[in-house]
C-alpha cells in the first residue's frame, strides 16, 4: 500500500474540502477560531469540540456560510469525555470525518522551581494526551478507509525550550515528534499527519506577554517580518494541509512565524 497520488485536477480544485468533513479543537477563538472559518470557506461541514455550548459564535458564523456546522461538548481536561468525543462528533456529523485539527490548548505560567504539580499534569493532559487521544480515535477511523488527514498545533516551543514554561514546552515538544511517528505509521495508508507550528501570535494566550513592554519590544525586535502573528495568518496553511494539494505532505511541522525560527 502507498499514498494515493495528488489529483490532476485544475490547482483550485486542490484545495477545495468540499463534500469533506472537519473536527476541530479550540475553534471558539483565536487561532482555532480562524482555522474552522477557513476550512468552512472552503466547503467542509465543521464540528466544534467546545467545554460546552454556551459560545455559539463560530457555529453560527460557520452557518452563514451556507455549511453544515455542530457543536461536540467536551473537555479536553477531563480525559474520559475526551476518549468518547471522537465518536460521538462522528455520528453527529453522519458517520464520516475526513480532517481533524488539534487546536485547543492551555498556558501556565511559572519559574522552573516553582511549577505546581497540578498545572503540570493539566497542561500535559490537555496540550499532549488529548491531542493523542483524539489522533488514536481518527486513525482507527481513517486507516481502514484509506483517506484523511490530520493537523495538529505545535509551537515554537516544539524547538526551544521557552522561559517559565517547561509543562508547555515538554508538550508541544512532544506533539512534534507524535506527528513524525503518526505519519511514518500512516502515510502508506493514505492519511497525511502533520503540524503547524505558530510563532508569536497577538491573542489571549499571550496577554501576559504583550502586556510587558520589555518582553513585547525584545520579542518584536527579533522577528524578521516586523510584526507579531494574526489568526487570520493560519488560514491557508490550514486549508492546504487539509487539502488534497498537501498529498504527498507528512511527517512535517510547518512554521508560521514571520521568520523567526529562520533567524
Amino acid at each position: 500500500m502507498s499514498c494515493e497520488p495528488t489529483p490532476s485536477v485544475h490547482v483550485s480544485q486542490l484545495f477545495s474540502l468540499k463534500g469533506k468533513v472537519a473536527l476541530i479543537s479550540g475553534g471558539t477563538r483565536g487561532i482555532g477560531e480562524a482555522c474552522a472559518i477557513a476550512l468552512g470557506e472552503a466547503g467542509a461541514s465543521v464540528c466544534l469540540i467546545q467545554r460546552n455550548t454556551s459560545n455559539t459564535s463560530t457555529r453560527d458564523a460557520l452557518r452563514l456560510l451556507g455549511v453544515k456546522a455542530e457543536i461536540v461538548p467536551c473537555d479536553l481536561a477531563n480525559l474520559d469525555e475526551v476518549r468518547t468525543v471522537f465518536d460521538r462528533a462522528l455520528e453527529m456529523m453522519g458517520g464520516e470525518i475526513h480532517v481533524l485539527v488539534n487546536c485547543g490548548g492551555i498556558q501556565r505560567r511559572h519559574p522552573a522551581v516553582d511549577f505546581p504539580e497540578k498545572e503540570w499534569d493539566e497542561v500535559i493532559d490537555v496540550n499532549l494526551k488529548s491531542v493523542w487521544l483524539l489522533c488514536q480515535a481518527a486513525g482507527k477511523h481513517m486507516v481502514p478507509l484509506r483517506r484523511g488527514k490530520i493537523i495538529n498545533f505545535a509551537s515554537l516551543l516544539t524547538f526551544q525550550g521557552g522561559l517559565t514554561v517547561p509543562a508547555y514546552a515538554a508538550a508541544k515538544g512532544a506533539v512534534g515528534q507524535l506527528t513524525k511517528a503518526l505519519s511514518n505509521e500512516w502515510s502508506k495508508e493514505n492519511v497525511q499527519v502533520n503540524a503547524i507550528a505558530p510563532g508569536y501570535i497577538a491573542t489571549d494566550m499571550n496577554e501576559r506577554l504583550l502586556a510587558d513592554p520589555t518582553r513585547l519590544r525584545q520579542i518584536s525586535e527579533r522577528i524578521p517580518a516586523g510584526r507579531w502573528g494574526a489568526p487570520a495568518d493560519f488560514a491557508g496553511p490550514t486549508v492546504f494541509l487539509a487539502s488534497e494539494a498537501s498529498q504527498y505532505v507528512s511527517g512535517e511541522v510547518l512554521v508560521v512565524d514571520g521568520g523567526w525560527m529562520g533567524r
